[in-house]
């Protein structure tokens, strides 16, 4: 007769005396001695008491020197051309980004409509552009690494580059006040 692994021993269901413990019969019927047994109840309560709680974030990160749509996109404008990317605010309603869905160099862009999409564990949402343009690049990073979005939406997780068409399309959009008001209304209606 082969005797059951350790493993397996450990993980069938325990027999309990009275008292709620594992009786000495029971760990001897296992194979298991008390030390061992004291060994796995104290790395047990060793792990209880060191799991640390994190607070969860209550506000998002809002750069200064960016315009951002109430769509969650943001746009840095430097002479004629732009980046576009998702707000820290949109990625942490979105949770873990899994796919990015990004349009080809040249295409051309129009304030308002889709130009891809960002898929997470969660849902699949399409990304708009607050401004019109031709792309000029696109993020391919995010392609391998869709990731960077949650970790760095404002630096590596850019999305597109545009060349502006209407520069002026820009001062529709909100500064980083207007925005973070924005947020914490829409926060506080869910």
């Amino acid at each position: 007769m082969q005797t059951p692994s350790v493993i397996a021993r450990l993980l069938s269901p325990p027999v309990l005396d009275n008292d709620s413990r594992l009786s000495r019969r029971d760990l001897s019927a296992r194979g298991i001695s008390m030390a061992a047994a004291r060994s796995l109840c104290w790395a047990s309560r060793a792990a209880s008491f060191l799991r640390v709680n994190v607070p969860c974030r209550s506000f998002s990160a809002v750069l200064k020197d960016l315009k951002y749509a109430d769509s969650h996109e943001w746009v840095k404008v430097e002479g004629n051309s732009a980046t576009l990317g998702v707000t820290d605010h949109a990625q942490e309603h979105l949770g873990d980004v899994v796919f990015v869905e990004l349009p080809e160099v040249g295409a051309q862009v129009s304030k308002g409509a889709s130009f891809g999409a960002v898929e997470s564990v969660k849902a699949t949402s399409d990304v708009y552009t607050p401004v019109s343009g031709k792309v000029v690049e696109v993020n391919q990073e995010l392609l391998q690494s869709p990731g960077l979005i949650n970790g760095s939406p404002y630096e590596n997780g850019w999305l597109i580059k545009l060349e502006l068409s209407d520069s002026n399309e820009v001062n529709s959009l909100m500064d980083s006040d207007q925005y973070e008001k924005f947020c914490k209304e829409e926060d506080a209606k869910h």
